[in-house]
């Protein structure tokens, strides 16, 4: 897959391929060319994992069933915490891709001990940049690799520590990625951290000339009541 991430993640975490069905369903009789010698020849270490730097909570928002007094929380479920490339590759084969899911629906990857919600502690205080895109160009293709750049921890430039999580909102007519952050860049320094976050995240969603990036603030959002709210700036 070529994706257009500046520095490769070290070789510790290093993202590999997903195995083909035919490994899916038997890893015993294949060809010696299909088969991974370390997984699948030594006993010892045939459960190896290749771990990641953090530990990630992927989670759903399932659309609203219209009950009285139903909250936001109430739709959010957390689907699985993993840290390692191989829990990631076994839930991401297990679950429908984003072009797929019903409307109203959204996905989230966030670091371990951060719920997707504007009211977490760790998030009161940032934002998300993010692209509403109007058509399903290979929307699932941009939503892989943003996840990979994400576990993998290339999503953020050298010097930068602001990423939170990654989200997709399925909306009729669109589908709206977002990278939350941990702050709005108000600190010393910070905006050109939060701005090279920026250009990297639009980077790798792989957005063409004219088409920009929106940054807004949280408690911008809580306070207009949804994702709508004005932006601070634009990439």
């Amino acid at each position: 897959m070529d994706t257009p991430l500046a520095t490769a993640p070290p070789e510790s975490i290093m993202l590999p391929e997903p195995p083909d069905e035919d490994q899916k369903i038997n890893t015993i009789n294949l060809p010696d060319h299909l088969v991974t010698p370390e997984v699948f020849h030594d006993p010892v270490r045939f459960n190896v994992k290749h771990p990641l730097i953090n530990k990630w909570t992927w989670w759903y928002t399932k659309p609203s069933g219209g009950k009285p007094g139903e909250t936001w929380s109430d739709l959010l479920r957390e689907i699985q915490t993993f840290d390692s490339v191989e829990e990631f590759w076994a839930i991401y084969n297990n679950v429908p891709t984003p072009s797929i899911l019903p409307n109203k629906s959204d996905y989230q990857l966030f670091k371990f001990g951060i719920r997707p919600e504007w009211e977490d502690p760790s998030n009161k205080r940032g934002g998300r940049f993010s692209f509403m895109f109007r058509e399903k160009r290979n929307i699932d293709t941009q939503w892989l690799d943003l996840l990979l750049a994400t576990i993998g921890e290339t999503l953020e430039p050298e010097g930068v520590s602001e990423v939170q999580g990654v989200v997709a909102n399925i909306r009729k007519g669109f589908t709206r990625i977002s990278c939350w952050t941990r702050t709005t860049g108000t600190g010393w320094g910070d905006m050109d951290k939060l701005l090279a976050l920026g250009r990297h995240f639009k980077a790798i969603l792989r957005l063409k000339n004219g088409e920009s990036l929106e940054f807004a603030a949280h408690d911008e959002s809580a306070s207009a009541g949804s994702m709508r709210a004005r932006a601070s700036f634009s990439i």
